[in-house]
């Protein structure tokens, strides 16, 4: 058995001298002789030549595992009904890798069964191919021996996540991948699926030129030990939007699907389970604001617009207070009736309010009431906006 890998760069050790050292210009000549070295630049440890994996080398999760498998008869004797069986054994499954269940009827000296086995690795730890040979003899015995293969499958990359919940139903994924192996990594796509009830966006390219480019640069080769940030933006799909009470128990966001390519093209695949968020919790009633100015100038009436949502089963009759603070004062009628919010609709209110102080102001003092059970929500801090004065602001 022979694992089938890609070859690699033959590597020598250069000797060299100088030419009144005693070997004279010897040593020097001979390497240019070699043609294993690089013609120009024979100083060079990296030849030009291939070289056939030595050992069996790494194996890591997501790539294709490939081996050779040769039975050899040594005997001077015909063996006949010959079956050869490859299984992989991991720690929780037992598959069968034969490319064909049928016995060859015989076999003569000196000649070989070969076979070429695949399997996309898919689990961590320990492996164990086993070959098992089953044949009969001249004198119609039935024979029959194995061999094991051990190996290990090792980690290749450290995902880690972290999702960011925007005031606008919308969710920002940020997937941290580290290359954990000995070598570098040619990341060709790092790309996200989302579940059903959402849209993504990839934000890891700018625009240069009128042309798409990768904020990573032109060649994105991950080194050893190196991690990267990649930045998504999930919006739930119009029918969904609508919803509040669907989006608002939405914990499964999508999947990661990671394809990267190793040595001499190597191709390997990772793909995460389902990605899950701690789903923001609302209450009953939402209130997320749809418009508001980033500069207002000082003691001037300025217009935001919020968006009230009933998350609960419940129909209710709201009634709207507003509250100044010391720095905020709202313009309009406290107290006045919103009407009835049936359950997962929404409505939007457009209110006037002003700042008697400069700088960073929060705004803050929207009071609702349900007056079916006398129930009061409150909500500060519910955005910031820059408070200027008008002739900084000129």
């Amino acid at each position: 058995v022979m694992r089938l890998t890609k070859p690699t760069l033959f590597t020598n050790i250069p000797v060299t001298c100088e030419e009144r050292d005693l070997p004279g210009n010897l040593f020097n000549q001979l390497m240019k002789d070699d043609p294993s070295t690089v013609k120009g630049a024979e100083a060079l440890m990296l030849g030009e030549m291939l070289t056939l994996p030595q050992n069996f080398g790494n194996i890591f999760l997501g790539e294709t595992f490939s081996s050779y498998i040769s039975v050899h008869n040594d005997s001077n004797q015909v063996v006949k009904d010959i079956l050869v069986k490859a299984d992989l054994q991991t720690s929780s499954q037992r598959l069968n890798l034969s490319a064909s269940s049928a016995a060859v009827a015989e076999l003569k000296p000196d000649c070989c069964i070969d076979d070429v086995i695949h399997h996309e690795v898919k689990e961590i730890g320990t492996h164990i191919l086993v070959c098992a040979v089953s044949y009969t003899t001249q004198t119609g015995e039935k024979m029959y021996f194995r061999k094991f293969f051990k190996f290990q499958v090792l980690k290749p990359l450290d995902v880690k996540t972290k999702f960011y919940n925007a005031e606008t139903d919308e969710v920002f994924l940020e997937a941290q991948i580290q290359n954990i192996t000995t070598s570098p990594m040619f990341m060709e796509k790092v790309s996200l699926e989302p579940s059903m009830m959402y849209n993504v966006a990839e934000l890891n390219t700018v625009d240069t030129a009128g042309e798409s480019e990768s904020t990573f640069g032109a060649r994105t080769y991950l080194q050893p030990m190196d991690t990267r940030q990649y930045l998504y933006c999930l919006k739930p799909k119009q029918e969904f939007a609508e919803k509040a009470g669907v989006i608002k128990g939405v914990t499964v966001i999508g999947k990661l699907d990671i394809v990267w390519k190793t040595n001499l093209g190597e191709r390997g695949r990772l793909q995460t389970s389902q990605l899950q968020r701690m789903a923001p919790g609302y209450g009953d009633v939402r209130l997320s604001l749809e418009t508001i100015p980033d500069t207002v100038n000082l003691e001037e009436p300025f217009d935001i617009t919020c968006k009230i949502t009933n998350c609960s089963e419940r129909t209710m009759d709201l009634v709207l207070e507003m509250c100044n603070t010391n720095s905020i004062h709202w313009c309009g009628v406290s107290g006045r009736q919103l009407g009835k919010l049936h359950p997962s609709s929404s409505l939007h209110l457009a209110l006037t309010l002003l700042s008697s102080v400069q700088g960073l102001q929060s705004v803050s003092g929207l009071r609702l009431t349900d007056t079916f059970l006398k129930r009061t929500y409150e909500y500060d801090d519910i955005a910031q906006v820059c408070v200027v004065s008008s002739e900084v602001k000129q």
